[in-house]
């Protein structure tokens, strides 16, 4: 026997609980529609919410940066892989969160992977939701800081926990704005009144937010803080991604000068990490002035949204407590939700099934993701394509809803 014919026994574990992950066929281009296997479908699985992915002047810019700057950086940031158009990115993100400095990562995940470990270590405390994306869960697990999971937004039992931690070094909340799951916002005005309150560090990840929610796009900060103004200066690391509503590839992190000076130090992703491609900055850079100067998008989005939950629920789903451009189609069963994903698949529709780890077992469901990119010709297929296949499990009560 072979050291590693663990591997086989365990992925037939998978496939038998219906876990198992199948890499899908190479895509072109990713937008309101993709080409799966040589078949078109809608897309509901992409978190290109603003549609900016494959916009012109998104495009326009990158190839301009390509043919300047090349590919590959060839380096770390701190060694030589720092290109002009990262540093004028930085500065914009700044700008635009309202910040003193910013600093851009390989990734989101490396974000919060790089910074958690840099904030707080052994002797200290973090606080973080239940339904955190994996990678603040990882980010926390490098920390070596003891670790408080509290019940999902559960601001009581986060205060329980608060009461007795007189005795860390350092402590740091850290949650989502937007859940990526549920597609719910974190109850930031009160963890910010907390966060100050018990002199804890606290830590948001916009990344489903940003570009969507918020006057200027800039988060669900910015959203709670036009009716509790002194959020701004509560919450003390703010996390993006250029992956999501902005249509490029990277993470960043912006706050006040020392803190910026110190991840550019400690933050191991950072620091031990080719830089990101130029081209990359270089789209998000122009992605991020168009979120400025086109706040039409983001409003008709979640306009869009909002009916597009209404008549789910009236169809009978249980989209839970969902508030923005992520609706989740709950249905426990992975089994029942893979079923379901592949009827929609057969009728040119791509939802994606969500099942364990992703989410709590018997949490399994669908996750329809909006983009400024769909119609409402596309919302009426994809909600009668829904009404013709749900499963009775989905159903949120006996009665069958009718959609207005």
């Amino acid at each position: 026997m072979e050291p590693i014919d663990w591997i086989d026994e365990q992925l037939d574990r998978l496939r038998q609980a219906d876990l198992y992950r199948e890499l899908p066929p190479p895509l072109g281009e990713v937008g309101a529609y993709c080409e799966v296997g040589w078949r078109k479908l809608m897309n509901f699985a992409s978190n290109d919410y603003l549609g900016l992915a494959a916009d012109p002047r998104v495009v326009e810019a990158a190839a301009r940066s390509l043919n300047h700057d090349g590919c590959g950086r060839g380096a770390s940031p701190l060694i030589c892989g720092r290109a002009s158009g990262h540093s004028v990115l930085e500065q914009q993100l700044a700008e635009f969160e309202g910040t003193e400095a910013a600093l851009l990562f390989p990734s989101g995940f490396a974000a919060n992977a790089g910074t958690i470990p840099a904030l707080v270590d052994e002797g200290d405390a973090i606080y973080s939701d239940a339904q955190n994306h994996a990678s603040i869960v990882d980010g926390c697990r490098l920390s070596r800081a003891k670790t408080h999971i509290y019940p999902h937004k559960d601001v009581d039992a986060l205060v329980g926990l608060l009461a007795e931690a007189n005795h860390y070094r350092r402590k740091l909340i850290v949650t989502d704005s937007l859940f990526s799951m549920g597609g719910d916002l974190a109850p930031l005005p009160q963890l910010g009144e907390l966060a100050e309150r018990h002199s804890a560090m606290l830590m948001v990840d916009e990344a489903h937010a940003t570009g969507v929610f918020g006057a200027g796009g800039r988060g669900v900060v910015e959203y709670f803080a036009a009716a509790a103004p002194q959020l701004h200066e509560q919450v003390h690391v703010r996390v993006g991604t250029l992956s999501k509503a902005l249509g490029a590839a990277g993470g960043f992190v912006c706050g006040t000068k020392s803190l910026i000076e110190w991840l550019t130090n400690r933050a191991r992703s950072y620091v031990f990490s080719t830089a990101q491609p130029a081209v990359s900055a270089a789209a998000a850079s122009v992605a991020l002035t168009i979120v400025e100067e086109e706040p039409q998008r983001r409003r008709d989005l979640l306009t869009t949204a909002a009916r597009l939950r209404d008549q789910l629920r009236q169809q009978g789903w249980h989209v839970g407590a969902s508030a923005s451009q992520i609706i989740p189609l709950r249905i426990g069963s992975a089994q029942q939700t893979m079923q379901l994903a592949h009827q929609l698949r057969h009728r040119g529709i791509w939802i994606p099934g969500i099942r364990p780890p992703s989410v709590p077992a018997e949490g399994s469901l669908l996750r329809l993701s909006l983009s400024a990119s769909h119609t409402d010709a596309m919302i009426e297929e994809v909600l009668d394509a829904l009404d013709s296949c749900r499963p009775a499990v989905a159903l949120s009560g006996s009665q069958r809803g009718k959609r207005t």
